[in-house]
């Protein structure tokens, strides 16, 4: 799948396209930036810290054993992503990787585990690399750990 990026609300229909589609599409995705290839994505289920709905977020993986890494890049920005704000405070969350539904744990990384982890991301999607250039605030990496499988998000 493509992602123009440039329309309002990509974000919000790639989880559509995603979910829809039971992983069918939008699991692998072209964010068509020049130089850097496909990408793998899941689907992060989190709990709204205010409203307490369930929010879904589109984000690129990687693999660590048994676990699913993701970064809370929000592409350099000074502040966390909405999603790393509401997983700070409700670490239980679902998630979605191809048409695999889980329920687990969020584990904030740090110290030498987040510097091997990040480096593998930046390894997956180089422009991690230059948000962190771009922040005084250190990008935090994020291990999803599976506890176990469900039916749907």
């Amino acid at each position: 799948m493509r992602i123009d990026r440039s329309k309002p609300g990509w974000p919000d229909r790639h989880a559509e396209v995603y979910l829809e589609s039971n992983g069918r599409e939008g699991h692998v995705v072209d964010l068509g930036i020049p130089g850097v290839p496909a990408v793998d994505t899941l689907l992060l289920q989190t709990t709204g810290r205010k409203s307490q709905d369930a929010k879904i977020s589109p984000l690129i993986y990687g693999r660590d054993g048994g676990r699913f890494i993701v970064v809370a890049s929000k592409g350099g920005a000074p502040k966390h992503p909405g999603w790393f704000l509401n997983l700070q405070d409700q670490p239980e969350v679902r998630f979605q990787v191809a048409d695999k539904k889980y329920r687990g744990v969020a584990r904030i990384t740090s110290g030498a585990e987040r510097e091997r982890l990040f480096r593998m991301m930046a390894g997956l999607y180089s422009p991690y690399d230059e948000y962190q250039a771009k922040t005084s605030r250190e990008i935090p990496v994020v291990a999803l750990e599976p506890r176990e499988e469900i039916e749907r998000l």
